[in-house]
């Protein structure tokens, strides 16, 4: 897969790219990540990207044409067109969904918007989708596209070792996660849950489910009115009993250990 991102910034998107899982798997060619810097497309001696915007207001507006020669010039090099996305406060928030789609892509666009956004005419000619990380503003596109690129690249095959290390993670089938536990036993008198230490399989499959619908309920009840557990066979049925009985339990637990920090 091909991510490109267009950006006042590139050194520090380049920079992040060539680290960790991501930088690894751009070693192996799974991955072809790169940072391109707007004002090498103007037209001016200055350089200059923004100027007023029209009607007046706050501010200054990153101008169509460094933008548009920019993407061309991508485009060109990857040799067709390529899903483009703008990072916009204004865009559909992003989500999980979305990263399993995007990660389908051979080539993908993500442009970074500056001071007080981008000329609508480029969103209008190139952009086929308006992509936010929530109901919040930052100084630039940026971080939002590193966050998506690094959401995105690591569902790709081969970026990271199975698909048992992303499956198992929050919002993938719509819940949060179990909660995990390491090294020591016990730690500031806290211990591990004994259910980790029994060596049974099965038992410790059935306990983090539990625990995971639990901790939708109690976290993200918006993304629990969501769930739907099979409930057709009988081991479907018994585990679902098991499910509502232990929740009151569970909450029980939570509530009391809150009131106790609290002392």
């Amino acid at each position: 897969m091909r991510v490109d991102v267009l950006t006042l910034f590139p050194d520090t998107m380049n920079a992040i790219f060539q680290e960790s899982i991501l930088g690894r798997a751009q070693k192996k060619g799974i991955l072809h990540l790169e940072a391109h810097q707007i004002r090498d497309h103007t037209t001016n001696k200055q350089n200059q990207v923004d100027d007023y915007p029209y009607g007046g207001g706050q501010g200054a507006i990153m101008q169509v044409d460094p933008l548009y020669r920019c993407w061309c010039a991508v485009q060109d090099e990857i040799g067709g067109h390529a899903h483009t996305v703008y990072m916009s406060p204004c865009g559909k928030t992003f989500t999980e969904e979305d990263a399993k789609r995007l990660s389908k892509l051979e080539n993908l666009i993500l442009v970074c918007g500056h001071y007080e956004g981008i000329d609508q005419r480029f969103i209008d000619e190139c952009v086929d989708e308006e992509i936010s990380l929530g109901d919040f503003v930052l100084t630039g596109g940026e971080l939002a596209a590193m966050a998506v690129t690094d959401a995105v690249c690591r569902l790709v095959p081969g970026v990271l070792s199975e698909s048992a290390c992303y499956e198992d993670e929050s919002h993938w089938n719509g819940m949060l996660e179990y909660p995990q536990y390491s090294r020591p036993e016990v730690w500031h008198g806290m211990a591990v849950p004994p259910i980790l230490l029994s060596g049974n399989h099965q038992m410790v499959d059935r306990w983090r489910k539990k625990q995971s619908v639990f901790r939708t309920r109690e976290r993200r009840p918006d993304l629990a009115e969501k769930i739907e557990l099979p409930h057709k066979t009988r081991a479907e049925k018994k585990f679902i009993a098991e499910l509502e009985s232990e929740w009151e339990e569970y909450r029980h637990e939570r509530s009391h250990s809150d009131a106790e920090n609290l002392d």
